[in-house]
């Protein structure tokens, strides 16, 4: 059974911004360790009526007891705000979401590529003039990114996390994925993958954020540890 019981989160980050090497997890200066309160269950019902899905369980669970977002991987979590009387997540990437296409099934459940078999950028030497070589090089990007950044290879896909260089995870609402964590490194033409743990279990949102707050309590506890044996030498 997954674990959703969230009720140890916020004592546990807060022992984290009290740790002196707190700072030493990438991307806590921004979040600072801190959630935003809980949605309620009439916000959660609003959210889920206006796109047409219920959420997965483990994700549906950490907004009602632990937050909305805030802390979390990388940069942290990206929280659902009401703008206007509409709801929407918010954060660098979280505009990848299509809301209005979250009700759609994700159809994947293996990694793929939108970039695979397209071909190479143009080459210069092959150029006479480096005007003919730009005019070439800006039509190549032009045809690739109409067909690696198409809407609908991200359907279904809830942007929640933004890793640096355009690099993001999503949570999979809708099709054989659901409730699956995916990274999208179209970016890098790396396409789109599913997560993993060590043992090669998919990750579920649960078990993603989960390792990430043990992996940062470990680290703060070996630079704690770091700082203890430098300061007694």
């Amino acid at each position: 059974m997954p674990h959703t019981d969230w009720s140890d989160v916020r004592e546990r980050l807060a022992r984290l911004a009290a740790a002196p090497a707190a700072s030493a997890v990438f991307g806590s200066a921004g979040h600072r360790w801190e959630l935003e309160p809980p949605l309620s269950t009439g916000d959660l019902a609003e959210v889920e009526a206006q796109l047409g899905v219920e959420l997965p369980g483990e994700y549906r669970a950490f907004l009602l007891v632990a937050g909305r977002g805030g802390a979390g991987p990388a940069y942290g979590l990206f929280p659902p705000r009401r703008r206007d009387g509409r709801w929407s997540w918010e954060g660098d990437g979280a505009d990848l979401t299509d809301l209005g296409t979250l009700a759609r099934p994700f159809p994947h459940v293996e990694a793929f590529n939108p970039a695979d078999g397209l071909p190479g950028p143009p080459d210069e030497d092959d150029f006479d003039s480096e005007e003919e070589f730009n005019a070439a090089e800006d039509a190549y990007w032009e045809r690739h990114d109409a067909v690696v950044f198409r809407p609908e290879h991200s359907v279904g896909l809830l942007y929640l996390c933004h890793l640096g260089c355009a690099l993001r995870e999503a949570l999979v609402v809708s099709g054989p994925a659901r409730g699956q964590m995916w990274t999208d490194d179209t970016a890098s033409d790396g396409g789109y993958q599913p997560l993993h743990d060590e043992d090669g279990t998919p990750l579920g949102f649960a078990r993603w954020y989960r390792r990430w707050l043990d992996e940062a309590e470990s680290r703060v506890a070996r630079r704690t540890r770091d700082n203890v044996r430098c300061d007694s030498t």
